[in-house]
């Protein structure tokens, strides 16, 4: 079976969901839709598909989309496209508030339509491969720098940064039950997992959005997390520190690279481990596609990117409120 597939927004980011979608065995780009019909041109001529300014004449001709577009248009173009029975991908956060996600879910489930949500540092080589070495987690932080691109600041850097870092929180703390259950359910503060405190700072600085932010998670089985986010970084930092029992992991994203330190008899000893590089897209996507051929739950679905965008938004409020 080859997937229908077609783009809605083809700019900064929805243009290498074009190019991968043309390179997939099992997806057949159709078409691309962007309001700048340029853009669109471009990019139908680039890859030979169709190209469209308005993405309802899309909906017709494909089974899946990719919707890479500002997050304020995500909930509505998403609707049209599960009232027309399409599967969808839709790039963080899901939607703007937790309200909008729940709407989207239950319509999905009318239609038995599927929802991926792109958090794509779930599909990070670096990341799958510390997954199996966290066991217990006492402590947790992360940092999330950049530089400042004049991009993605229709939103704050809580929605637009931290949400990635919030995500692969809780996929971790939701892996330590015994056995591991779902991560996520859709009733409570996040779900199964159990967020005791939050507490946040942030300060707009160079936008009227939230652009640089600070947040501690502390959880009901003792473990807390710190997340820092920025768009103001003179360089790009991504990092992921793990804390646990005898060991501490360091997950460097921009190297590609984990150090785990260990104790040992004669003190402490490290190793270093680099997982085969990968395209985190392409592996999302390619994940996407078998979602839709064999009508299988997303590892993030509308679900686990509804729990993320709750507890973000919690932050957010946290910080505008000064609490």
């Amino acid at each position: 079976m080859t997937v229908r597939v077609g783009v809605i927004g083809v700019g900064y980011l929805g243009q290498h969901h074009a190019r991968i979608f043309s390179e997939i065995d099992d997806a057949e780009l159709i078409a691309v839709a962007d309001i700048v019909k340029k853009r669109a041109d471009v990019y139908a001529e680039k890859y030979r598909c169709e190209s469209y300014t308005n993405y309802r004449g899309i909906l017709h001709e494909v089974d899946a989309l990719s919707i890479v577009t500002p997050t304020t248009t995500h909930y509505s173009i998403a609707l049209d496209c599960i009232k027309a029975g399409k599967d969808i991908l839709i790039e963080k956060p899901i939607t703007m508030n937790v309200k909008e996600a729940d709407k989207l879910i239950n319509e999905a489930e009318k239609r038995d339509c599927i929802i991926q949500v792109g958090h794509l540092e779930r599909y990070n080589p670096v990341v799958l491969a510390a997954s199996e070495m966290i066991k217990k987690p006492l402590f947790i932080e992360s940092e999330r720098l950049s530089p400042f691109l004049g991009r993605g600041t229709d939103v704050d850097v809580t929605l637009d940064l931290m949400i990635h870092d919030i995500d692969i929180i809780l996929a971790i703390m939701g892996q330590q039950s015994n056995p591991p259950l779902p991560p996520f359910t859709k009733g409570g503060r996040g779900g199964i997992i159990n967020i005791k405190d939050i507490k946040a700072v942030g300060a707009k600085v160079l936008t009227d959005k939230i652009d640089a932010a600070k947040a501690w998670l502390e959880f009901e089985n003792g473990c807390t997390a710190l997340a820092t986010v920025s768009r103001l970084s003179p360089e790009k930092q991504r990092r992921l520190k793990v804390f646990q029992k005898d060991s501490y992991i360091s997950v460097d994203y921009q190297s590609s690279e984990i150090k785990r330190y260990f104790k040992t008899e004669e003190g402490i000893s490290f190793d270093v481990t680099k997982p085969e590089k990968k395209e985190p897209l392409r592996e999302e996507l390619k994940d996407f596609i078998n979602c839709v051929k064999e009508r299988r739950k997303p590892t993030v679905s509308a679900v686990e990117g509804r729990e993320a965008l709750k507890i973000v938004l919690e932050i957010s409020e946290i910080i505008k409120n000064g609490r």
